[in-house]
């Protein structure tokens, strides 16, 4: 028999149609275990781990016992699913769902998010930080009926899914407050679409994470505390690791880059805007080695480097990322500095490969 984990990896990440017929049914056959704590919902295009793991970072400090989920991983499914700041114990997480989840036909994410949730229950946690994975109102989180809603930003990404406009998107995202809950928004524009979904109070704050604590708690906080997200925004020496999966999330990094003459690694999914997302990395430096994560969804190193050869004064071919790291020092020469950026599965790919790499020492982003 294949393990816990074994069986995960086994599952369709994607639904043949989007909806919650089935995880309703799952949560059913496991006594509903999200209504046995109180719930922040991170929604969002972009920085939804970070403020979900920031967030469980002040409550914990708080002195609460807090479950945090977060997706995609990058170090390891466990890193999915965490209790008072430690990845729970994934086989048995996954154990206690499986056999419903089998006899359901649930999806890999929809088996992650229902063993997370009921991590949280038989731990005892006195609430729960969850992130949405795609979007909101199909999402297979929107179970919670949360307190605090907590809405980062909105960006033009998974459109196909989502709608085509920042205001459709905004509102499949919002779909997920409950009447009476308190909304933390990181961009104001949204507040009538907040209220429209019957939210009691709006908050404005930069830093969504901190702010969807303080709602929380019905209080400010003082200080600061420190999280690390494998992938978010590494540093080795000169050289950066930090995925950013789409033309905002690029924005976001180059923003906070400390120079502007990386080498650039690259592998960029299909779905994504990939032209966007070159020609803003052009900003970090004028070489780029196209590379391709395992993602059946990445786009081919040889694709890629075509549609850089239009924003890059050097691009060079390397399929094998781990290589295409190789490659990028070679070109950077001593003084030189190197970027990894793009799809979050290129940093997962990375992580058994370059294992001097201190993946979650100092993760910001």
């Amino acid at each position: 028999m294949r393990s816990a984990s074994e069986w995960l990896e086994s599952l369709s990440p994607w639904p043949e149609e989007f909806g919650l017929g089935r995880m309703h049914a799952l949560l059913g056959e496991l006594g509903e275990p999200q209504r046995r704590y109180p719930a922040i919902h991170v929604v969002g295009t972009n920085g939804k781990s970070t403020a979900t793991r920031r967030a469980a970072a002040f409550l914990l400090r708080d002195g609460l016992t807090v479950g945090a989920y977060t997706s995609p991983h990058v170090a390891g499914w466990s890193e999915r699913i965490q209790v008072d700041g430690e990845d729970a114990d994934l086989e048995q997480a996954l154990d206690r769902v499986r056999e419903p989840a089998e006899r359901l036909g649930a999806t890999q994410f929809e088996v992650l998010t229902a063993a997370a949730l009921a991590e949280f229950a038989a731990s005892g946690v006195d609430v729960a930080v969850v992130e949405a994975g795609l979007g909101g109102r199909l999402d297979a989180t929107n179970v919670l009926d949360a307190n605090v809603v907590a809405l980062t930003n909105v960006a033009l990404d998974h459109t196909d899914v989502l709608g085509d406009t920042r205001e459709h998107i905004a509102d499949e995202k919002l779909a997920v407050v409950a009447p009476g809950a308190t909304v933390v928004l990181g961009e104001p524009e949204w507040e009538s679409r907040a209220r429209a979904r019957g939210a009691a109070r709006i908050v404005h704050a930069a830093d969504v994470g901190r702010a969807a604590a303080e709602a929380f708690l019905g209080r400010a906080l003082e200080g600061d505390v420190e999280v690390t997200l494998p992938g978010r925004f590494e540093q080795v020496g000169d050289d950066v690791f930090a995925g950013a999966h789409n033309p905002a999330g690029v924005e976001w990094l180059l923003a906070r880059l400390p120079r502007r003459d990386y080498v650039v690694v690259a592998s960029i999914l299909e779905d994504k805007d990939a032209e966007a997302m070159l020609r803003a990395l052009a900003g970090a430096g004028r070489t780029l080695v196209a590379t391709a994560s395992r993602s059946a969804r990445a786009l081919p190193a040889d694709e890629l480097a075509r549609l850089a050869a239009h924003h890059f004064e050097r691009v060079e071919t390397v399929p094998d990322p781990a290589a295409a790291v190789d490659r990028a020092r070679e070109l950077a020469g001593p003084a030189g500095a190197v970027l990894v950026t793009g799809s979050l599965y290129l940093l997962a790919d990375l992580i058994v490969r370059l294992e001097h790499v201190p993946w979650g020492s100092s993760a910001s982003a």
